[in-house]
């Protein structure tokens, strides 16, 4: 078992873990000479080569001086957790990626204490030291301190450091000292990282990911704690309640390059895909088939936030979308849920909605996104924080915020979030940059991001990442204007458009096509209005259609799908179809709305 080696790549978001995978695939020759392969291998996916983030685990395998390495590559969002912590099951030791001008983040905070529950071997990579004004030796103080504070044991403190710069191809023990390749940092994974501990009896494998092909239909994956498998064995599938089915292995893959190698047997310690299993599920043990013994199953933090997710409605529902009935909707969330165990959904007694239950609005967000691509049509609600009840005290989760701007403009940022009941822990200057740090209830944090890159002119970093359920911090202040919304169906006529520039911002242009309900644009006060954009100039004989002075209208707000949930208020949907976001009323026709704001209020 000396010849194998399972390593997770955890670290913040953007800190390099995707890019230092390429490297070692380059290195370790999987590809051939002449082969384009491009950036970013591992995001796949369109979602994550768009927004530049790994959503989804990867598993991929190297060999390197006789010995198979598997790396896990992991997302570095604390949105994605669900997904972080069950991979982590799979390895022996975890490569610690660490900025080195940034340092210790958020997320590598949360990614690490899941790596040291687990008693991982950490071995620290301190990435990015050709940085302008990078400190790599105080980065190495901070991550030895972090590590203190989340309780590492001894050996754990005692970890082993490779200074470099994934992006230039050179890792080194020293960050003087530049290399040619990443070879250091190899070696040093042979030497510190152990190779998997196998226990003695019966066959044992924790199901911790999925995957699917359209040929053999749903493969487990996970690895092999003790014991052999081999192709066409009979297994017992012990269920997360218990419970006992029994099955068969139709077909074993191992991870080999960025494929799969189709092999007769699996040693323990090893991570392989088993294709053949039915009705399976993530924290499932494939087992013995005479005595089936059970591993711990996963746990996994609870959701923090839901929406409501609906069918389209809206008079233009079925244009551009191919799916579109509540059945569709269902039956996609359905399997989600499969492979997505961060995520919960709830029926709500009608049978076209469905509560959906996330870790942030990220993490839901990506979800729908991949849901419009694939043609589905659907209305979404405000974003609500999970309230509970916690010794008869309503609590909300809080969340730890950090956010890193110019120092101009700290102080504005500083109000925007006390505002929305933050409060201040630290304050640090780096460079011209502030680093603020707050405590914050999850609800603050929904439509903040907006707000600080406005302010900041895009400059503003922010990251969060959950902590607890604390007790209800009280109200927090809406958003304070209203939205413009459209009295009639038509198309939006510049002319129209021109005169009503003074009542606020639109979201629409001229030539659109609008419906009656729909909200068009940004009210400068802070009740609605509902404004006709589709009237046309009168013409006579006088007044010609072109006499008039060109019209100037000031460019349209356009909505990413992230940007559209933070905004709308409580009685308004977001309209997701393959082609377009909108925003609308819940109720289209202003008497039925002015009817329900009555009854909400009585």
């Amino acid at each position: 078992m000396d010849s194998i080696r399972n390593i997770a790549i955890i670290a913040h978001v953007d800190h390099g873990k995707t890019t230092l995978v390429d490297k070692i695939l380059h290195h370790c020759k999987l590809f051939r000479e002449n082969k384009e392969v491009g950036e970013l291998i591992l995001d796949n996916n369109d979602i994550e080569k768009e927004r530049g983030i790994t959503i989804l685990s990867k598993n991929v395998s190297v060999h390197y001086k006789g010995v198979k390495i598997n790396i896990i590559d992991t997302p570095g969002h604390a949105d994605f957790g669900g997904e972080v912590e069950r991979v982590l099951n799979m390895a022996d030791g975890v490569l610690l990626l660490v900025d080195a001008f940034e340092g210790p983040m958020p997320q590598t905070r949360f990614v690490l204490q899941k790596a040291l529950e687990l008693k991982l071997k950490p071995l620290v990579v301190v990435n990015k030291v050709d940085k302008e004004n990078c400190t790599p030796d105080e980065v190495y103080e901070s991550v030895f301190d972090l590590m203190f504070d989340l309780d590492a044991e001894e050996w754990q403190l005692d970890f082993p450091v490779i200074y470099g710069s994934a992006k230039n191809n050179w890792m080194s023990k020293d960050w003087k000292n530049q290399t040619d390749s990443v070879e250091p940092l190899l070696d040093s994974v042979i030497e510190h990282i152990p190779s998997p501990k196998v226990s003695e009896g019966t066959t044992q494998m924790l199901i911790t990911s999925l995957d699917y092909s359209s040929f053999t239909g749903r493969v487990a994956i996970g690895r092999l704690q003790r014991g052999v498998l081999n192709q066409g064995d009979n297994v017992s599938l012990v269920k997360r309640d218990g419970s006992v089915h029994k099955s068969k292995v139709k077909e074993l893959n191992v991870f080999d390059g960025l494929g799969k190698l189709k092999v007769q047997k699996v040693d323990a310690g090893d991570i392989c895909a088993v294709v053949g299993l039915d009705n399976f599920e993530i924290g499932d043990t494939i087992a013995d088939f005479e005595n089936p013994d059970a591993l711990p199953t996963i746990n996994i933090d609870e959701p923090t936030m839901s929406m409501l997710f609906t069918i389209n409605d809206s008079p233009f529902f079925g244009k551009e979308g191919k799916y579109v009935t509540s059945r569709h909707i269902k039956d996609r969330l359905e399997k989600e849920l499969e492979k997505n165990l961060a995520m919960r959904v709830e029926d709500t007694g009608s049978a076209d909605k469905f509560l959906v239950f996330g870790r942030g609005v990220l993490h839901l967000s990506v979800l729908i996104e991949t849901m419009r691509r694939e043609g589905y049509e659907l209305q979404i609600g405000q974003p609500q924080v999970i309230i509970k009840n916690i010794n008869n005290i309503k609590s909300e989760p809080v969340e730890e915020l950090i956010i890193d701007l110019p120092e101009d403009i700290s102080g504005k940022a500083i109000e925007m979030v006390a505002v929305r009941k933050g409060e201040m822990v630290s304050m640090d200057g780096k460079g011209s940059r502030m680093i603020c740090k707050f405590i914050i209830p999850s609800r603050g944090i929904i439509g903040l991001r907006n707000l600080l890159i406005t302010a900041s002119a895009g400059e503003a970093i922010m990251n969060h990442r959950f902590i607890d359920f604390q007790p209800f911090k009280g109200d927090m202040p809406t958003r304070l204007t209203g939205s413009l919304i459209s009295m009639e169906q038509g198309t939006a006529i510049p002319y129209s458009l021109d005169k009503l520039q003074e009542r606020g911002r639109f979201f629409v242009e001229p030539g659109d096509a609008i419906y009656t309900g729909q909200v068009i644009g940004e009210n400068t006060r802070a009740d609605d209005l509902v404004v006709n954009v589709t009237k046309t100039k009168k013409l006579s004989n006088v007044r010609a259609s072109g006499s008039d002075d060109k019209v100037k209208l000031a460019p349209p707000i356009k909505f990413g799908l992230e940007e559209a949930l933070e905004y709308i208020q409580k009685d308004e949907y977001v309209e997701v179809t393959p082609q377009t976001i909108r925003l609308r009323k819940i109720y289209l026709d202003e008497n039925e709305r002015k009817r329900m704001s009555k009854k909400t209020t009585s």
